[in-house]
């Protein structure tokens, strides 16, 4: 049964659905409330929190005004299904038991249980029914470049089993939030005016710059963005690949570019791959060079697959694979994903 099949039958039988959303005034929350308007989610009641900063600022959701609430330690996740959180880890981590404790299911945007043993890591194209084992009632969502990529290397690993994998990310401003899009636009707007650049989000000027430097260093000299892309990769597929990533911050609003090698344990040619990418959940594939066809952030933003391109095989290793893959983060990389894990949910019946 598709989704919005199942969505009728709700209606049809009265189904009542409450859900929240945590940290509402922020780029995801705000996509959050687009996407569940789009998708035609069957809410009942939607609830708006934020912090005490963002109390009482208000929202339109399907032509009803709402206004957000203070999150506080008290019992308004009482009657709520699900809640979508994306306030910060230290805020999910804070507040975990106090939307939980009633029986409500949190997905959970931010990297605070992402690598909890007893909290599953999903991405429905790839491991939705990890979504049946949640003992702390926390689903977590995994971080935007690892969602990408794993929903296209899922096809991959379908034909051949995936050994190792090298990616290099280039990654939008709005990857750091809406500040981080705030100050890219700000800095070009005073390059423009001949103005010095404010430099306060990022660790350099990315405005007319490539920064290959995405959240703190870590003691083996990759940044916590790289090694989320290796441990977070191998629970999502239930894999022993290895993964090493560079992540670079470009200067771009909107959506992720990857570029990623893959080394499968048979040879995969060219034809098969474009054909698993073909019939793969969630992707799209932009491959013809010969007219200058690929994916690019430019075109692809506010879009809601993951788009893979110039698939060639590697020259280096005959087991080798190589491509393209753009995404829209703030999307598939974050809202949308916590979306499609609720409505898996309720479409298998584990909202209770």
């Amino acid at each position: 049964m598709q989704f919005r099949d199942f969505i009728q039958q709700c209606k049809t039988k009265y189904y009542h659905m409450k859900l929240a959303i945590v940290g509402a005034s922020g780029a995801v929350g705000q996509e959050f409330l687009s996407i569940l308007e789009t998708r035609d989610f069957p809410i009942d009641e939607l609830v708006l929190f934020g912090s005490a900063r963002s109390a009482g600022k208000k929202y339109t959701f399907r032509g009803k005004e709402l206004v957000v609430k203070e999150l506080q330690h008290n019992d308004d996740f009482k009657d709520i299904d699900i809640a979508l959180t994306s306030a910060g880890g230290g805020t999910s981590k804070e507040f975990e038991k106090t939307i939980t404790r009633h029986g409500t299911i949190m997905i959970d945007n931010s990297s605070a249980f992402r690598m909890d043993d007893d909290v599953p890591l999903v991405v429905p194209e790839v491991n939705a029914t990890d979504c049946a084992n949640a003992p702390r009632k926390v689903i977590a969502n995994p971080n935007c470049t690892t969602i990408q990529m794993v929903v296209a290397l899922k096809a991959i690993e379908n034909i051949s089993h995936i050994r190792k994998v090298h990616v290099s990310s280039y990654q939008a401003a709005s990857g750091a939030g809406a500040s981080g899009m705030d100050e890219l636009e700000k800095q070009f707007e005073q390059i423009v005016k001949g103005e010095k650049p404010t430099v306060e989000k990022f660790a350099h000027q990315l405005a007319m710059n490539v920064i290959p430097h995405v959240d703190v260093f870590t003691e083996n000299g990759y940044t916590k963005e790289e090694m989320k892309m290796f441990n977070e990769t191998r629970k999502i597929m239930h894999s022993d690949v290895q993964v090493s990533a560079t992540c670079v911050r470009i200067p771009i609003l909107r959506a992720h570019s990857e570029s990623i090698w893959v080394e499968t344990e048979r040879p995969v040619s060219v034809q098969e791959a474009r054909e698993a990418f073909d019939k793969a959940e969630g992707v799209e594939v932009i491959d013809n060079p010969d007219n200058n066809e690929y994916p690019m952030p430019l075109f692809l933003s506010g879009r809601d697959e993951v788009f893979v391109g110039r698939i060639r095989a590697d020259l280096a290793n005959p087991n080798g694979l190589t491509f393209w893959a753009v995404a829209d983060q703030i999307r598939k990389g974050a809202a949308l994903n916590a979306v499609q894990i609720a409505e898996y949910m309720i479409k298998e019946g584990l909202i209770k």
